[in-house]
């Protein structure tokens, strides 16, 4: 009997417990946007029609909206048809930078490619998207 009772009052103990007050947190988005380091002027880019064989140059604009100066430390296109190039210099608060990336329009057709980037303010890599159709020479 006295079992039981230690047991009981050990499970209420318990169960209370569980409902404890949780801090209220602000809402995610919000949360986001106010600790955002970087801000992208667009982060999908439309280049249309496109002629076959004519390299075509995507820029990727950015401005460090955050505290701390931002470094790129790597950035890399999605496959060997798309050549990237980036700032080395850090970027202070409240600059802006470009991300470059050149994709070699050799095949007929509607693409999708991606750059990925990774700076020293952001945890996970921010990908950029870019897309159109190569038209073929007439």
């Amino acid at each position: 009997m006295k079992h039981t009772i230690k047991i009981s009052i050990l499970a209420l103990t318990l169960g209370l417990m569980s409902f404890s007050v949780a801090p209220i947190v602000k809402n995610a988005t919000q949360k986001a946007t106010e600790t955002a380091p970087i801000t992208w002027k667009a982060s999908i880019i439309d280049v249309g029609e496109i002629p076959q064989g004519t390299p075509k140059l995507i820029q990727y604009e950015f401005t460090n909206t955050g505290k701390s100066t931002v470094i790129i430390t790597k950035v890399q296109g999605s496959c060997g048809c798309t050549a990237t190039d980036y700032t080395k210099e850090p970027i202070a608060p409240g600059k802006t930078a470009v991300i470059k990336a050149t994709y070699n329009a050799s095949n007929v057709g509607a693409f999708t490619k991606t750059v990925t980037v990774t700076t020293n303010v952001d945890t996970t890599p921010t990908v950029l998207t870019f897309k159109g159709t190569v038209l073929g020479k007439a």
